[in-house]
């Protein structure tokens, strides 16, 4: 029986623009103008360069200060590159468009009607979950919700997913995840011993394992 359902957050329950016109927006205010393609490229050349999780895990916010500098570099961006990088990282969430998929609060409220335990497990930090959060009045609509600095691990280690269940003293076996990551979120839950649902909004999976388009359809595997 399902005790607990466990959710990724971006990109599973929470939608913003795009990483590239986000960044845009951000010089935009500073009187700096680039063009949406030559962001994406930064962005892309610096995925491929930096290990995000462990980057987060070892520095902490520092981080996106170090990984927003590069891509200005990239750009081709050379004064006060430091600072600049610093303010993206505050302004961020100000220029998201963030939001709820619309079926969020409607299957939230229908697990916690059956009295099923909610929480998130994501591979942010607590300083931009929070923020998260509080930008969307939903900080007291999960159960628990479990980042990268509360056991110095990210999605797929099974450390991250037993914390998250440990605060709810849940069985690996009477919790499904579900999130829009092949790897990292539907494997690493196997792996865990939970079971997975992987979300793809945009039908891009090619079928291959257990998936849903909406919130919705997960509610169909609650037994």
């Amino acid at each position: 029986m399902i005790r607990a359902v466990l959710f990724d957050l971006g990109g599973t329950l929470i939608e913003t623009a795009e990483i590239p016109e986000i960044f845009r927006r951000i010089l935009k205010v500073f009187g700096i103008t680039v063009s949406y393609e030559e962001i994406f490229n930064a962005h892309e050349a610096c995925k491929k360069e930096f290990d995000v999780a462990a980057g987060q895990i070892k520095l902490g916010m520092e981080f996106w200060t170090e990984y927003n500098s590069e891509i200005l570099r990239k750009l081709g961006i050379k004064h006060n590159v430091k600072t600049l990088a610093e303010n993206i990282s505050k302004l961020w969430w100000d220029n998201a468009d963030l939001r709820f998929y619309p079926d969020v609060i409607d299957a939230v409220g229908w697990l916690k009607d059956r009295e099923i335990k909610v929480g998130v497990i994501t591979n942010a930090l607590k300083e931009d979950y929070e923020q998260i959060l509080q930008r969307l009045n939903a900080t007291c609509l999960f159960d628990v919700v479990v980042g990268t600095d509360a056991c110095k691990k990210a999605k797929p280690n099974r450390q991250i997913f037993m914390c998250a269940l440990d605060m709810l003293d849940v069985k690996p076996e009477d919790a499904l995840f579900v999130g829009n990551d092949l790897e990292t979120d539907y494997h690493g839950a196997l792996k865990a011993g939970l079971k997975a649902l992987l979300i793809d909004r945009d039908g891009k999976n090619k079928g291959e394992v257990e998936t849903i388009a909406t919130l919705k359809e997960m509610l169909l595997h609650i037994r």
